[in-house]
């Protein structure tokens, strides 16, 4: 024992004189701040450690000289640096990794070179060029970590994970591929990948590539793949590129690739439904429009119409409050501020104002509602003018039926003995030889032939005549008219006139039912004028299968209150009207599946009637 310790003693000394006499030739590698540069005797104990060394392990030089390089290991790498140093005690060059202790107990990881000094052929002790290599380690281990845990998620991911170089050459495939394709990962490392898009999308699939490598950027498209069993999946793909931090080169794209074939179905079925949705809205007959604030953002078809619109955007551009008229406005916004706390609102009546400025009556009720995922009012919209003009015509219609009845009943209890005082009353005119009398016979005829006239009028509304239509020349019976009252006419000092768009009209139609009608139209208004009036009827042409008369006189005109009841069954403004006529002209052209209108205002009165040339 003392024998070996005499004999590392004596290699101590020359290694001492050996670095004596050679360090300064080394002087440079020595100061290297690159390298750590220790210098061990055969025991394991340093002699020498350069300024960079001593950085490293965080001692000063006389501190490591009273070292080993065994104290300053960790446990797991004491035999194996010891193996590496035994080696080299007995000539051998190595080069290893391993870690050591600093002085604050941290690791630190150095790249070893072992270089035997010798003197006079034989070993007197090891120079260690050490480089610091804690840094490279660390990355290696959070590599090997991300690696792990890249493994471990692309391998669990229900997504699949795809990586390819810039060729587009395939280098790894998860195994969800098979869940989602049908395809084993061996097998799509071996396909050829973009054949696997619909021929739709493999342009786009492609391009996306190209995309990607040139802009450096992720990129995120929807794609249709076939499946093993040649059906097909849609697919969200995102793809990001690898850089490399010096070159900034593309080493390769890594695709995360989701099934979202549930998604787009769910998608289409929502998009079909609001499709459906939307159609119904936009043909309802009952007008809708949607709105938040005073902001309008959608309108149907019958909105657009019931506000006078020719376009949507007529509607969009406006205030909705623009359209409500402004003794509503304040019953509009309370009923605005219930929809705005989540309540429903029943029909109320309002009055609006159209885009002409004119006033359409409706009714609105609201509902809360959800468009485009913001809060919104749901508004609908009816008109109650045609629902007023149902109720009359419902109302009229029954007054007919009632008047019907009643006229039925009245021609019947009354002819009878009309008849009856008639012929008595002719018997005795002529067995009366005396004239003081003749003046009260006259009378009693008059009167007798006015109540005939009462009774006709009412049998034909209590049982409309039977139509015999035929072809009518409507010019010529207008004409054959207009000379029949002509002498009336011409007694109160009134000039009728014509004007017609056509020589000759044939029309299928009544003929004495038409007649009856236009001398009827035509005493109305020669009762109605004073002298010197004027009355025109005029013939035009109405779309291609119809034909439109205009009767217009200049006389006082009707009063708007009492305009709305002309046509009600004995409802008359003349003295000695029986209130039938009116209707029963209305009826008849009806009768002819034609219009009968009426205006007036204190310039005079116009009827207008709309006949179809060929009764279908």
């Amino acid at each position: 024992m003392s024998s070996s310790k005499t004999i590392h003693n004596q290699k101590r000394t020359l290694l001492e004189t050996f670095i004596e006499k050679n360090l300064p030739k080394y002087k440079s590698i020595y100061a290297s701040k690159q390298e750590a540069l220790f210098i061990l005797d055969l025991n394991g104990y340093f002699v020498k450690v350069n300024k960079t060394g001593q950085g490293l392990f965080e001692y000063t030089e006389e501190e490591l000289t009273q070292s080993t390089y065994q104290q300053l290991l960790p446990e797991e790498f004491l035999h194996s640096v010891k193996d590496y140093y035994t080696r080299s005690i007995n000539g051998e060059f190595l080069n290893f990794d391993c870690a050591f202790l600093t002085k604050t107990g941290a690791y630190i990881h150095l790249n070893v070179s072992n270089i035997p000094f010798c003197v006079d052929n034989q070993v007197v002790g090891i120079c260690w060029t050490a480089k610091d290599i804690t840094h490279f380690k660390n990355q290696r281990a959070t590599y090997k970590k991300n690696e792990e845990i890249f493994r471990l998620v692309t391998e669990h991911s229900l997504d699949m994970i795809l990586r390819a170089d810039a060729n587009g050459k395939v280098i790894y495939i998860s195994p969800a591929c098979e869940k989602i394709l049908g395809y084993s990962a061996d097998e799509l490392v071996t396909t050829d990948f973009l054949s696997l898009f619909h021929e739709d999308d493999q342009e786009k699939a492609q391009g996306i590539r190209i995309e990607v490598l040139h802009n450096k950027m992720n990129g995120r498209e929807l794609f249709q793949m076939k499946k093993k069993d040649e059906s097909y999946v849609w697919i969200e793909a995102l793809c990001k590129p690898i850089i490399h931090p010096d070159t900034e080169e593309v080493l390769e794209v890594i695709c995360t690739i989701r099934d979202i074939s549930e998604r787009k179905k769910a998608e289409n079925e929502l998009k079909s439904r609001e499709e459906t949705y939307r159609n119904l809205v936009e043909h309802s007959p009952d007008a809708v429009i949607v709105s938040r604030g005073s902001q309008i953002l959608f309108i149907n078809k019958t909105g657009m119409e019931l506000l006078g619109a020719t376009a949507k955007e007529e509607i969009y551009k406006r205030n909705m409050f623009d359209f409500v008229h402004p003794d509503y406005l304040e019953l509009a916004l309370k009923r605005i501020n219930i929809i705005k706390a989540g309540m429903a609102t029943e029909f109320k009546e309002y009055m609006l104002v159209r885009t002409d400025g004119s006033i359409v009556e409706v009714e609105v009720m609201g509902i809360p509602t959800i468009y485009e995922n913001q809060h919104a009012k749901h508004l609908i919209i009816r008109s109650v003018e045609e629902k007023k003009r149902t109720q009359e015509l419902i109302i009229n219609s029954e007054k007919l039926a009632t008047a019907g009845k009643l006229a039925a009943g009245i021609a019947h209890e009354v002819r009878n003995p009309l008849t009856a005082i008639k012929g008595f009353h002719q018997l005795i005119q002529s067995e009366s030889h005396s004239d003081s009398n003749k003046k009260y016979y006259d009378i009693i005829n008059s009167e007798i032939d006015r109540i005939e006239l009462i009774l006709n009028e009412l049998l034909v509304l209590s049982k409309p005549q039977e139509l015999k239509f035929d072809q009518v020349e409507l010019i010529k019976l207008l004409e054959d008219i207009k000379t029949l009252i002509h002498t009336e006419a011409i007694m109160k000092g009134i000039q009728i006139t014509t004007s017609f768009d056509f020589n000759r009209l044939t029309l299928q139609a009544d003929q004495n039912q038409l007649k009856q009608v236009f001398i009827n139209i035509l005493k109305n208004s020669i009762e109605a004028m004073e002298k010197n009036g004027e009355i025109t009827i005029e013939v035009k042409e109405h779309g291609s299968n119809k034909t439109k008369l205009l009767f217009k006189d200049n006389g006082c005109g009707i009063p708007e209150h009492l305009l709305k009841r002309i046509g009600e069954p004995f409802f008359t403004t003349k003295e000695n009207g029986t209130g039938l006529g009116i209707m029963i002209s209305k009826q008849i052209i009806e009768n002819h599946h034609g219009d009968f209108h009426i205006w007036s205002d204190e310039n005079g009165t116009i009827i207008e009637i709309i006949l179809p040339l060929q009764i279908i």
